[in-house]
């Protein structure tokens, strides 16, 4: 059995049900005009950030449910999917997955792009090449998918420019690893093996961790920076019926467009072009 006391459980849950909605949220069009600027100074003009998962151990699993959350290495885990920036704030967090699940089955399951496919992401718009770009998109590992929204290392580059490129996207995609190294060390309690027996407290510790390690950025992040507010003229808001087939066939198209292989490798293509001149 687990030995914490129920006050601890409330406060997980009050740190969720309080602070969750500022310091879980998507970015808004501000935040991503400020991961855009990041993304240029870092010479990858459109990234919003490194996506990667985390596994926690996990000590008290049910043994009915052993199966599913046995990865390779047959330890019990639990999944971690998260998205950070270089000041290592998180942006995205989706926990809950067993750990027999990878992290292409993890990325399907969650909603990352959930808000670009039903096209009500903030807008973002950056030129690569002489080519303009309305969608961002993240660093990734190699075993993630070719998608138009994610730019993996090269595996085994050849030439100087492939070996530039491999060399550069690999040193940002520490962010996340970073972020999550630094939660860790802040919380001991996702550190170490999770001692409760029920799953719900689990969904209630990981988040609320995500919660305190966001604060404490927004805390120390310089907001002096200079940062190209994105401003909307202001419109009024009126509801205009719509052919269901219609919206239904733009969902269909934008969810291509995240899943086109072609996208991802012009791309990719532009961006060494880029890192290299």
């Amino acid at each position: 059995m687990d030995n914490q006391p129920p006050s601890l459980k409330r406060f997980y849950r009050a740190i969720v049900e309080v602070f969750g909605e500022r310091y879980l949220r998507a970015p808004d069009a501000n935040d991503v005009a400020r991961l855009l600027q990041i993304g240029e100074k870092c010479c990858f003009p459109g990234m919003l950030g490194s996506l990667d998962c985390m596994h926690w151990t996990w000590k008290n699993c049910p043994t009915a449910w052993a199966g599913q959350y046995a990865g390779k290495s047959r330890e019990l885990t639990i999944i971690l999917e998260a998205v950070a920036d270089y000041d290592l704030w998180i942006w995205h967090a989706h926990f809950g997955m067993p750990g027999s699940n990878n992290d292409i089955n993890v990325l399907e399951a969650s909603y990352l792009f959930s808000n670009l496919v039903n096209g009500i992401a903030p807008p973002c718009h950056y030129v690569i090449q002489g080519q303009q770009y309305n969608t961002g998109y993240y660093l990734a590992i190699g075993i993630y998918p070719k998608w138009s929204t994610l730019v993996q290392t090269i595996h085994e580059p050849r030439g100087p420019k492939k070996k530039l490129f491999a060399m550069m996207q690999e040193a940002c995609r520490k962010d996340i690893e970073r972020a999550f190294g630094v939660v860790q060390s802040r919380f001991v309690i996702v550190k170490g093996p999770a001692n409760f027996w029920d799953k719900c407290v689990l969904h209630d510790i990981m988040p609320s961790c995500i919660i305190m390690h966001n604060m404490i950025i927004e805390d120390e992040r310089d907001e002096q920076a200079v940062i190209q507010v994105w401003k909307e003229a202001s419109t009024l808001e009126v509801d205009i019926a719509r052919d269901e087939n219609i919206i239904f066939k733009e969902f269909l198209a934008r969810h291509s467009q995240i899943k086109d292989k072609e996208a991802h490798y012009a791309l990719c293509n532009a961006l060494i072009e880029h890192l290299w001149e």
